[in-house]
C-alpha cells in the first residue's frame, strides 16, 4: 500500500536468462513438465534414453530447480546453493539432492548460456525501442477491469517472462509469474486481449 492507502500494483517484465536456461535444459534433457508449456523455438535436442526411475527423478529435480529459478523467494532452498560450473551465474543448485540434474546439465552449458544471452539481448532491444508504451497494456487492462467491477483493483504483483515459445499464448509458470510468447507480446491488440483475463484474475 502507498502512503495514501490506495492499492498498488507492480508488473515486472523480462526475458530472464536464468529462466531461459532452465527451459533450454528442459528440452535438452527431455523433461516433459510442465506439460502445458510449449517448447522454446530454435532448439534441436535429442535427449538420451533413461530408465523410468531415472527419468522420474530427473524431472523431480528439474521441477524443483525451475521453481527456485522462476520464483526464488517463494521456493527457498533448505540447503545452501552453489553455482554450476559453465553456466556463469545463471544456474545455482542446492548442494544436496541434485546430483543427477547437475551431471546431466553440464554438457549443455555453452549452448544454453549462448541461447539465453541472445534471447535476453533481443528482448532488451525490443523493450528499449518500445519505451513506456510497453507498459500501457497492463495499465489499460487494469483500468478496464476497475470500470467493470466498479471499484479499485486489489494490490497485486505480476512477473512476466517474454519468451520465444513455439506456440502463441500466455501460461502461468509460478504463483506470480506468467510466460508470454514474444510474438504475442509484440502484437498490441492481441496482447491486450490476452492480458485482460490475467489482470482480472489477480486484481
Amino acid at each position: 500500500m502507498n502512503a495514501a492507502g490506495a492499492p498498488e500494483w507492480v508488473v515486472r517484465e523480462d526475458a530472464s536468462a536464468p529462466t531461459v536456461v532452465a527451459l533450454y535444459l528442459r528440452q535438452a534433457l527431455g523433461v516433459r513438465s510442465p506439460d502445458e508449456l510449449p517448447h522454446l523455438r530454435g532448439i534441436d535436442a535429442t535427449p538420451p534414453a533413461r530408465s523410468a526411475d531415472e527419468q522420474h527423478e530427473l524431472e523431480r529435480q528439474w521441477r524443483a530447480y525451475f521453481a527456485m529459478t522462476v520464483e526464488p523467494l517463494a521456493h527457498p532452498s533448505p540447503v545452501p546453493l552453489d553455482l554450476v560450473a559453465g553456466f556463469d551465474t545463471l544456474v545455482a543448485l542446492p548442494t544436496e539432492g541434485f546430483d543427477l540434474l547437475e551431471r546431466e546439465m553440464r554438457p549443455h552449458a555453452p549452448r544454453a548460456v549462448t541461447f539465453a544471452r541472445d534471447v535476453q539481448a533481443r528482448y532488451a532491444a525490443r523493450s528499449e525501442s518500445a519505451g513506456a508504451v510497453a507498459y500501457r497494456a497492463y495499465a489499460g487492462a487494469l483500468a478496464q477491469h476497475e470500470r467493470r467491477i466498479g471499484r479499485r483493483a486489489h494490490s497485486f504483483e505480476l512477473n512476466v517472462q517474454v519468451l520465444p515459445l513455439s506456440q502463441r499464448g500466455v501460461w502461468w509458470i509460478g504463483s506470480l509469474t506468467i510466460a508470454v510468447t514474444d510474438g504475442l507480446r509484440s502484437d498490441i491488440a492481441a496482447f491486450d486481449a490476452a492480458i485482460a483475463p490475467i489482470i482480472a484474475e489477480i486484481a
